[in-house]
């Protein structure tokens, strides 16, 4: 099944697939006035509407979250025919059971070890997620283009879907291909 396809019927699923090939996305804390930043996302154990990231108490970023902020998170696929923007709230989880369940080498070369005063791990769950699935077919993109440049429709080279993740999972409200903001 090709990306557009996949992002009008299964975007939540296809969402969590692109997360897992991809490293990291940009990170920016919502009425901010820093840049985004990139960083690597790790996914929820337990498969909830959930990303975790570990960082530096030192940061730009951990400085602006204080008590908890809304912040969007953007992807872009290997391909560079998916792009996703997830926006949820962004806070700090203390728990060291979570830290342990989370840490990994990747982690591990950043920090002093689990105990290092500077980690911070941050906890995003997810309210929304708006996504862009466009055709790598070169061939297809042209003719759409070609196509659209003679006549007064646009190009059809890709697809938007919409994930509202505070509708209970399975429900037709929570999965909305072509839904605009």
């Amino acid at each position: 099944m090709g990306q557009t396809k996949r992002a009008k019927e299964q975007p939540e699923q296809q969402l969590f697939e692109q997360l897992e090939r991809v490293r990291a996305g940009m990170m920016g804390i919502e009425g901010s006035s820093s840049h985004m930043q990139p960083m690597g996302h790790i996914a929820d154990a337990d498969d909830a509407a959930r990303l975790w990231f570990f960082t530096s108490r030192s940061s730009d970023l951990f400085r602006e979250i204080g008590e908890g902020k809304h912040a969007h998170f953007c992807v872009v696929g290997r391909d560079q025919d998916y792009h996703a923007c997830l926006m949820g709230h962004l806070a700090e989880n203390r728990d060291p059971a979570k830290i342990d369940l989370y840490w990994s080498d990747i982690v591990a070369s950043w920090f002093k070890g689990k105990n290092d005063p500077d980690i911070a791990l941050l906890e995003f769950d997810l309210l929304d997620a708006a996504i862009w699935a466009s055709t790598k077919n070169p061939i297809r993109f042209a003719w759409e283009v070609r196509t659209a440049k003679n006549s007064s429709k646009e190009p059809d080279v890709g697809t938007r879907a919409h994930i509202d993740f505070t509708q209970p999972k399975g429900s037709p409200a929570r999965e909305d291909a072509d839904k605009r903001h």
